[in-house]
């Protein structure tokens, strides 16, 4: 009968911290390949994916929202977390902000608020009653302004809660040390 061997736990652990870092960072070199191979339309030094526009994304949500790069790794991010609510509603209404129509913005507003406002709804954003109720009186005779307070509650939320959890992650932080070694090889 074959004898188990059995290792002292702070091998074991330190086995499993190596493990972590060389699976983090191929999550990293894999996750900047994506980003790259999604917006490769232009091979300019000046589209693709730099360490300097990346620490700058720790500056604020709106430099991170900025980037292209920098908000589609949010967006993974939030999507990996489970609550990509928040975003999708944000990006949703500055989208919304942009139609001409009338028609088309009645349209959509009642499709906003199906999908984020109306309580249980499939993407429902954590606002208070009062401004729910008011954009469920907006919705009748929209305006581009009509999700405005929502819109201004969901971005609070994200640079208080989303915004941290983000930069402290494990896809961010291994992005940066990917980008800092790239770097520094040349």
């Amino acid at each position: 009968m074959p004898s188990l061997i059995i290792e002292p736990l702070n091998t074991q652990h330190f086995i499993m911290d190596r493990d972590d870092r060389k699976r983090n960072k191929n999550i990293g070199k894999n996750f900047m390949c994506r980003l790259q191979c999604m917006f490769s339309h232009s091979s300019s030094s000046e589209s693709r994916l730099s360490l300097e526009d990346t620490q700058q994304w720790s500056q604020s949500l709106e430099r991170l929202l900025e980037s292209k790069y920098g908000l589609a790794t949010f967006r993974s991010f939030l999507k990996s977390e489970y609550s990509d609510e928040n975003i999708e509603f944000w990006l949703t209404c500055e989208d919304y902000k942009k139609i001409k129509s009338s028609f088309r913005m009645s349209s959509k507003a009642k499709k906003i608020y199906e999908q984020f406002i109306k309580a249980e709804s499939p993407k429902e954003i954590n606002i208070d009653y009062h401004t729910r109720e008011q954009i469920k009186r907006n919705v009748k005779t929209p305006t581009m302004h009509c999700f405005d307070d929502a819109q201004k509650i969901v971005y609070g939320l994200m640079e208080r809660d989303s915004y941290p959890r983000f930069l402290r992650s494990d896809i961010y932080r291994t992005l940066l040390e990917n980008l800092a070694a790239d770097t520094a090889k040349g």
